[in-house]
């Protein structure tokens, strides 16, 4: 069996979807997109993915066995330029936690809360 990735897939949990798709649309300038859950338990929508490429796919989900909120994992989306995604977190409600700083050989990172509550991290090489 060949090596992968440590992470194949995400999901971010929300508590108003509408408001949440709003934010992350309008913080990395792209469309999310309906996905069905196989259990039918969860609303989702999809980040833009294509599974083949490197790196991992995701979704906003909704769902009544878990909530958002800081403290636990962070996701870190990546980007040409962690200040061009950064610039648009608070205009579109969310918080600037600590704007772009640099980590070292593996470039730049700005961490943020999104409308939810929730912790993510923008890194980039530049």
């Amino acid at each position: 069996m060949s090596k992968m990735n440590a992470v194949g897939w995400f999901d971010i949990y929300v508590e108003d979807m509408d408001r949440a798709v709003a934010f992350y649309e309008r913080v990395f300038d792209q469309t999310l997109e309906p996905i069905g859950d196989p259990t039918g338990e969860n609303q989702m929508m999809s980040f833009p993915a294509d599974m083949s490429a490197y790196g991992a796919g995701g979704a906003l989900s909704k769902s009544e066995n878990a909530s958002p909120g800081p403290g636990g994992t962070v996701v870190y989306f990546s980007a040409e330029d962690c200040a061009v995604e950064e610039s648009r977190v608070s205009a579109a409600g969310g918080k600037i936690i600590r704007p772009k700083f640099s980590i070292g050989d593996y470039g730049w990172v700005s961490l943020c809360q999104d409308t939810e509550g929730n912790f993510f991290g923008i890194s980039s090489m530049k």
